[in-house]
Formats: C-alpha cells, structure tokens, sequence
C-alpha cells in the first residue's frame, strides 16, 4: 500500500489478493489457506484502512485489475503473477519488489543464460526495468527512502 502510494502515486490504491488455491479455495472445499490465512489477514489491513480484496480466483482477478477494480494485485505464487505480465507483454515486463527502502527493478526474464548463450536476447525488459526505476526514484523525489 505504501509503495503504491510513494512510488506510484496512487492516493487510495485498490489491491486484490490471489487464491493460493484453484478459485480461491471455494470456502474450504479446495483449500484452506484462503479461509484459514490469507482473508483473515485481508481482513485486518482493512482494519488498517487499506482496501484489500479477500482472495480472489487468480483466473479472473487479473482481468478484473485489467479492467479498472484493482490498481494492483498480489499474486501467491510466482507463476500465477508473471502468467497474466507476460501474456500482456512478452518482451517489455519488469519485475519489481514493493516495499523495499531502496528501488530495486529486473527485467521480467531474469537471467536469461539460455538467450544469452543463443545470442537471442532482447533489451526491450531491460530498457523498460531501467525506465521503472527512473519513474519511482523521479516520484520518491530522487531520495532511496
């Protein structure tokens, strides 16, 4: 919430979390770890004022992110999270990590031995990582912190 606030400039950010779970559990049937972890700690941060989903199916949110409800999405896993980056732009995606004092930025590949080794690598994810970084450092006034 704090990143999104300092570094992207969104005054009231509107995050949704993923289901770890196939459609997020469906109240137990699937899993628990939606009813049992990740509500109740959503749950919570709305306690603290900030408007997070409980977990939402991770085969819809991101259309619903993409069509204006969230500004961000919390994804439980790493694939769930760069399936949907991806798909939208294969070769521009960057990788970042919210909530850190310093601003840290990857392209969405990482590190590409294999397109390295082939002499097929792109600079279209490393150029837009670099971009990111400039954009959260020009938002955060120059400062790290």
């Amino acid at each position: 919430h704090r990143a999104l606030v300092q570094d992207f400039g969104l005054p009231s950010p509107r995050i949704a979390f993923t289901g770890l779970n196939p459609h997020a559990g469906e109240n137990g049937t699937i899993g628990t770890e939606e009813r049992d972890l990740i509500n109740p700690v959503a749950s919570q941060l709305r306690g603290d004022g900030i408007n997070i989903s409980d977990a939402r199916p991770a085969d819809t949110v991101f259309h619903e992110a993409l069509r204006g409800q969230f500004d961000a999405v919390i994804a439980m896993t790493h694939d769930q999270g760069l399936i949907p980056v991806k798909t939208l732009d294969m070769w521009g995606g960057v990788n970042t990590t919210l909530g850190l004092p310093i601003i840290r930025t990857s392209p969405d590949h990482g590190t590409a031995y294999n397109a390295a080794a082939t002499g097929s690598c792109r600079p279209d994810s490393l150029i837009a990582a670099i971009k990111l970084a400039t954009h959260l450092a020009n938002n955060r006034g120059g400062r790290n912190g």
